[in-house]
This record gives structure tokens, sequence and C-alpha cells, in this order.
């Protein structure tokens, strides 16, 4: 069975700093393309970071572009995101997921990604 847990959330002041981890279990993503969503309060969830097979190819929403770097460690099955200069708007769950079509292309559709984690809350707020 195919898991994806994500892990790191939790509550942070506003300009702070957490690091997510999305460890993968019943099967290897090290050849496929890894995302972060998001789903803040009553909003959609939307694309926040992507990844290739490899730690060079990147994509970023315009929103955590230059605060947000994604990574990837194969060896351990498990992509991170560092999240630094947290903002109230950065308020959202967080969840992991594995494209299995892709391996180099990053996309930002929801819909293109097959596997998913359940989550992790991630609140910004004095």
């Amino acid at each position: 069975q195919v898991q994806l847990v994500e892990s790191g959330g939790g509550l942070v002041q506003p300009g702070g700093s957490l690091r997510l981890s999305c460890a993968a279990s019943g099967r290897t993503f090290s050849s496929n393309a890894m995302g972060w969503f998001r789903r803040g309060p009553g909003k959609e969830r939307e694309f926040v970071a992507g990844i290739g097979w490899s730690n060079g190819n990147t994509r970023y929403a315009e929103s955590v572009k230059a605060r947000f770097t994604i990574s990837r460690d194969n060896a351990k099955n498990t992509v991170y995101l560092q999240m630094n200069s947290l903002k109230p708007e950065d308020t959202a769950v967080y969840y992991c997921a594995a494209d299995s079509a892709h391996s180099t292309y990053v996309s930002i559709l929801q819909y293109e990604y097959e596997y998913w984690g359940q989550g992790t809350q991630v609140t910004v707020s004095q």
C-alpha cells in the first residue's frame, strides 16, 4: 500500500520558519516528480512547489518564491519543504503529492498527481 506521510507542521509566528517532510512508503518515487499543495481556510487547494526526480528541477507558486525551498532525498524516499519568512496567509493544510506519470516535468495541476498524503496543518499567527 502506497502511503505519503507529511510531518513538521505546527504553529509559528510571522517571520518564522518551518520544515515539512513527506515520507513515502510502499513504493519508491525516486524517479517521479513530487509536489506540495495547500488549502487555506475557505480556499481551494493550490499548488505550492514541485520538484522533478533530481533536485535541479523545481517550480514554485509566485506567492512563495524566494521564501520556500523544495528538495528531496531519493535515498530516503522523502521530499522536504523549507518555509522561511512565513506570513499569516501561509496558514493552511499542506499536502504532499506524487506524480507517477512524470519524471522531470513538474505539473501545477492537481489531477496529474496520483498519490496524496493526509496533510499537515501550518498556522502562522502571533
